[in-house]
């Protein structure tokens, strides 16, 4: 029998907070969203009827959920990116439990692989929840893997703005681009591409 998804969101949100309390080292800590953050998510996903998303980050599945879960109405499919096993296993195993394993493609691996290796235009909507440092230089590749008229989401723009500033502001400054703060959760940033 499934868990409905909902109560699994509760589940990992309580179990998110109670675990990352205990644990000072930022590798071993889930690191989820926020819950409002997961409805905006999932709110631009079905507006867009996105169907092909790349999300980098995956900790133990809880933002994935969202994406999948909103994914599904349009046939679409999560590509996940995490580097750590521990993580990735607890995951899957988050997925299977609501019944949509098969709407998410976890990968084990370094982002910058991942990314290096995608096809062009593969995907129409890239979240970036994972290492912020690396991403003004993942960058290139992520323009190249998002169709036009694609959106980037990047969480922690406002909790970590001094670490995410390079990357915010090359993408203001890049000709073909549209960009925007929100203020939901630790702040998204959101950028499209013309």
């Amino acid at each position: 029998m499934t868990t409905s998804l909902k109560a699994l969101l509760k589940e990992l949100e309580t179990f998110g907070a109670s675990h990352d309390a205990a644990h000072e080292n930022r590798a071993s800590r889930m690191l989820n969203i926020t819950h409002d953050t997961g409805e905006f998510l999932a709110v631009i996903v079905r507006t867009m009827g996105a169907r092909r998303i790349l999300e980098i980050g995956t900790s133990n599945g809880y933002s994935t959920l969202w994406l999948a879960d909103a994914a599904a109405a349009h046939d679409g499919l999560v590509t996940t990116v995490e580097l750590s096993p521990a993580k990735v296993a607890m995951a899957g195993a988050n997925f299977a439990r609501v019944g949509l394993q098969d709407r998410v493609h976890q990968i084990e691996g370094d982002a910058g692989d991942v990314l290096a290796g995608g096809a062009d235009a593969a995907f129409d909507l890239v979240f970036l929840d994972s290492e912020r440092t690396a991403y003004l230089a993942w960058l290139p590749q992520i323009e190249r893997v998002l169709r036009p008229g694609g959106l980037i989401v990047v969480d922690n723009a406002t909790s970590h703005a001094q670490e995410l500033a390079p990357f915010m502001q090359a993408l203001r400054c890049a000709p073909g681009w549209s960009t925007s703060l929100v203020g939901v959760g630790k702040g998204q940033f959101l950028a499209t591409k013309h």
